[in-house]
């Protein structure tokens, strides 16, 4: 793992554009995550192409499945050499053992909690009566049950979780520099400095920077507050 917890989202359907992006900040971040949008459009011959950059490849492909199935998931992409794979902590405990026993000796795996553009009222209407902290300090003590390397939340919760696991991996999404621009569809969200400062080993970051007008000042203004 780099250094810099910087991992740039590289949310993106096509594979120039992701590779011209990546290039251009690839002094000032310290890893790529490559999420569905990604995968479902280039597959391995996107990831193989992105690693060309000497990066580490986190493939956010959230599995959420039968055990079965999704430690097969993880078995087809182990040849990928990701550095960390999402599966969700709400497949349940069989499915986050046998994901993590058929992941590759050097692939984090961590388990995403509560998805950052949830808040309280579209917990309820999915039948969670627990409040976003409290569902994902619940979802966090099953996943290091579990064997899992971390999890996935969001800066709200990231202090409370690396209090109760101290050794944990933690991977923050949803994080907006302090500049007052919108938050898109992010519902509970934080600077990357206070993630940071509150435990988080990695700060997923994607719109600030791809979406900016100069990328490459963006990436650097984000790391200059780590």
């Amino acid at each position: 793992m780099s250094n810099n917890p910087i991992y740039l989202a590289l949310d993106v359907p096509r594979l120039d554009a992701a590779e011209t992006l990546a290039r251009k900040v690839a002094g000032h971040i310290g890893g790529i995550k490559l999420g569905l949008e990604f995968f479902c459009a280039h597959g391995h011959h996107g990831v193989h192409e992105l690693h060309k950059l000497g990066l580490p490849i986190f493939l956010d492909l959230k599995l959420h499945d039968i055990p079965n199935t999704v430690a097969a998931a993880m078995q087809a992409i182990h040849v990928l050499e990701p550095a960390i794979v999402t599966i969700h902590a709400a497949g349940g405990r069989a499915m986050m053992e046998d994901a993590k026993a058929a992941a590759g000796e050097n692939c984090k795996v961590v388990a995403v909690t509560v998805l950052t553009s949830l808040d309280d009222d579209d917990l309820t209407a999915i039948g969670v009566q627990s409040d976003p902290g409290e569902q994902a300090l619940r979802l966090a003590d099953l996943a290091h049950s579990a064997g899992l390397d971390g999890i996935v939340c969001s800066g709200h919760e990231v202090g409370a979780v690396h209090k109760q696991w101290k050794d944990g991996f933690f991977v923050v999404p949803g994080l907006r520099p302090d500049d007052g621009k919108g938050n898109g569809d992010q519902k509970r969200i934080v600077t990357p400095r206070q993630a940071r400062d509150n435990g988080a080993s990695v700060l997923v970051i994607g719109r600030p920077i791809s979406r900016a007008e100069d990328p490459l000042a963006a990436a650097r203004a984000i790391e200059a507050t780590l």
